[in-house]
């Protein structure tokens, strides 16, 4: 974003408490080998902390938020702390009676600036991190006050219980499909609400299409699919919590491996180019959907220094929107798409509402 765009961002709010992007395919999609550096995009950092299963050399995790980076710091400190019964409780995946006695515990671990940040937001913490996000309340809106008016309980309830993906797509047609559905979502979905409730305005400043009805597009197409049962961001976005489906990070088979390689996670303020200039190359990134917020020109001058910044055959992994971005298609001579697996990880992709998921290839080699 150039920077009379981001002057109109507010920062200082929390805008996403989870990262909005499978990480399963993004880790498919890098096939990370051991021992190398990985640039990752902070928001959340649910993410980031599943790259460290890659047994990186480093992971680098940037965002232009502090409190996004306070809040990837608790996080850090509960996996230093906590059990994983604890971990799970404390950050909202289950109930807990006491999180602020669990905090007590964690914070000696948190920078001064985390540590009163979080202090101070005291009420957070005893409601569970995961849900106190701009994004998690845009949903949380959707679920409270539109759709009790759409579906009862009942079938919000049967939406998850389909056997195939023909039971799914009959089950939606049927049943879920109806004029309240399609009429209402288009208007909670739209720019215009989107922009003030979920995002930000000015993350949607190049957005040239018609939100709503390509959201209900892609929505449709996943709602009618057999992936419904196990998708965890869906049963997060209807029925408020994520059950037994949890996301990577949060998952038990996952929680050592990440605790044990925490040191090799280091946290920087600012954009991604300033990560670049203050550790050099990286053989991976996870860049999230950053090309979305930027005009064609910004985008070309960030690629351009990203790829600067790559070691030989360096892999990139980034999602397309509303606006299509495509590091191949601008440079040609420098970065190679592999078009087959972005399809077949798109198509597997829990997060619906994105157009596509791109990995690109590094043409440069030693």
């Amino acid at each position: 974003m150039k920077k009379e765009q981001l002057s109109k961002v507010n920062f200082e709010i929390i805008r996403y408490a989870n990262c909005w992007e499978d990480v399963d395919i993004l880790l498919e999609g890098l096939n990370a080998e051991q021992g190398k550096k990985i640039l990752s995009i902070g928001s959340a950092g649910d993410n980031s902390f599943s790259l460290l299963i890659t047994n990186p050399e480093t992971v680098v995790v940037v965002d232009i938020s502090k409190v996004q980076l306070y809040l990837i710091e608790l996080k850090k400190a509960a996996y230093l702390h906590l059990t994983y019964l604890e971990f799970l409780g404390f950050l909202g995946f289950r109930e807990w009676p006491n999180r602020i006695k669990l905090f007590h515990t964690l914070k000696t671990s948190l920078s001064e600036d985390a540590k009163a940040y979080w202090e101070n937001h005291i009420t957070d913490i005893v409601n569970g991190i995961i849900y106190l996000g701009k994004f998690e309340n845009y949903f949380h809106l959707f679920r409270t006050k539109l759709l009790p008016f759409i579906h009862s309980k009942q079938t919000v309830e049967n939406l998850f219980e389909q056997n195939s993906a023909e039971d799914q797509n009959s089950f939606y047609n049927q049943h879920w499909n109806n004029w309240r559905w399609k009429f209402l979502f288009n208007i909670f979905f739209s720019k215009t609400v989107m922009g003030r409730y979920g995002r930000d305005p000015q993350f949607l400043k190049h957005v040239e299409i018609p939100v709503n009805k390509v959201i209900l597009n892609r929505t449709e197409n996943h709602l009618k699919s057999e992936q419904v049962a196990n998708n965890h961001f869906l049963h997060f976005i209807v029925k408020g919590y994520f059950k037994k489906q949890l996301p990577h990070y949060a998952r038990s088979e996952n929680f050592e491996v990440i605790k044990e390689n925490l040191h090799k996670l280091v946290l920087i303020e600012g954009l991604a180019e300033d990560a670049c200039k203050r550790y050099g190359k990286f053989h991976y990134f996870n860049l999230s959907n950053i090309f979305e917020y930027m005009d064609k020109e910004t985008f070309r001058k960030v690629a351009k220094n990203l790829i600067h910044y790559s070691e030989a055959n360096a892999k990139y992994a980034y999602w397309n929107l509303m606006v299509p971005r495509d590091m191949s298609s601008e440079f040609p001579n420098e970065v190679k798409a592999n078009n087959e697996l972005s399809q077949q990880l798109t198509e597997k992709d829990k997060c619906f509402f994105y157009s596509k998921f791109q990995i690109c290839e590094s043409l440069y080699n030693e």
